[in-house]
């Protein structure tokens, strides 16, 4: 390579080095207020990601740490109640999220016709448990859920059934567990949705009832292709959070009875913080932070194809 073409090359990566300088230093005081949110960021999420990727490499012990590279994941792929615990948590999840999604749009629908003030009624009592803490919810359910007293079997009683163990049967505690999210949950959605919908100019509406359009094909012909962003918005968070589900399974059912309710953040857990086996923890956590983000990926590229941002 030919002397000047290197110095050409010198001055054009200093040149670049000097407007990069240039910049950050005009913008510093930018960079100065978004410090403590960086901060707490990198302490409390990008730090523990990264220690649990390398965990996931090491036989961790309180009295010494060795390198075992992949040992960690074949042990995770040849447990079987991991698998189980991934069927689980999938089967939460097609559970809660097409239900607790249609009861959102359902009820945002419904509540879309009212006054301002009676809408915010109702998005404030739907959005009541969602401010509660899981803690609470999980007790009530467990005193609705119980064989003997429990509200739920006092009711099917008054009509001449047998009293249920919601959660000490293998086939019913998985629905009990699904019936409860999708009971108290959604009340973020609900809010979401109904400021999409009052976002919808009303210049449509009224064009589509000139048109003579019904009011059920005005919400499939306007309303709906209109909430594709929120829709999707919704379908991958809360994908997300069901995937990541853990309050209600270790107060509730503490993953049984026989492994029917296990999910894999609970598995995560029993294995970090009662087996004490940090390696395989670590590893379980990585597949699950990498099968979040292929569905998330997934979705946007299969249900974002014909939204219009």
């Amino acid at each position: 390579m030919e002397p000047s073409h290197l110095a050409r090359k010198e001055r054009c990566c200093l040149t670049a080095l000097r407007e990069l300088g240039r910049r950050l230093y005009k913008g510093r005081w930018g960079y100065f207020f978004i410090l403590p949110n960086f901060v707490i960021f990198a302490a409390f999420f990008l730090v523990p990601v990264v220690w649990s990727m390398v965990l996931s490499l090491l036989d961790y012990q309180w009295w010494g740490t060795e390198f075992v590279g992949l040992r960690n994941y074949e042990q995770v792929f040849s447990n079987r109640i991991f698998w189980k615990a991934v069927v689980n948590t999938a089967y939460y999840t097609l559970g809660v999220v097409p239900l607790w999604l249609g009861k959102a749009l359902l009820i945002a629908a419904l509540i879309f016709p009212f006054r301002k003030p009676l809408q915010t009624f109702f998005k404030g009592a739907f959005y009541l448990p969602h401010v509660t803490s899981a803690v609470i919810l999980s007790m009530i359910w467990l005193w609705i859920y119980n064989p003997p007293f429990g509200l739920l079997n006092y009711l099917i009683g008054r009509i001449g059934l047998e009293p249920v163990a919601w959660l000490g049967n293998t086939r019913t505690a998985m629905p009990a567990l699904i019936f409860m999210q999708v009971v108290m949950g959604g009340g973020s959605s609900i809010v979401l949705l109904s400021a999409a919908m009052n976002g919808i100019p009303t210049y449509l509406y009224e064009a589509a009832e000139l048109d003579g359009a019904r009011p059920v094909q005005v919400f499939f012909r306007v309303t709906l292709p209109l909430l594709r962003p929120t829709l999707l918005y919704l379908v991958v968070t809360g994908t997300i959070n069901s995937f990541q589900v853990f309050t209600n399974i270790y107060l509730m059912t503490q993953g049984g009875p026989q492994f029917s309710t296990t999910t894999i953040v609970y598995m995560i857990y029993d294995t970090a913080f009662k087996q004490f086996q940090f390696g395989p923890a670590s590893a379980m956590a990585m597949v699950l932070f990498g099968i979040t983000a292929l569905l998330a990926i997934v979705q946007f590229r299969w249900l974002g194809q014909e939204v219009e941002y």
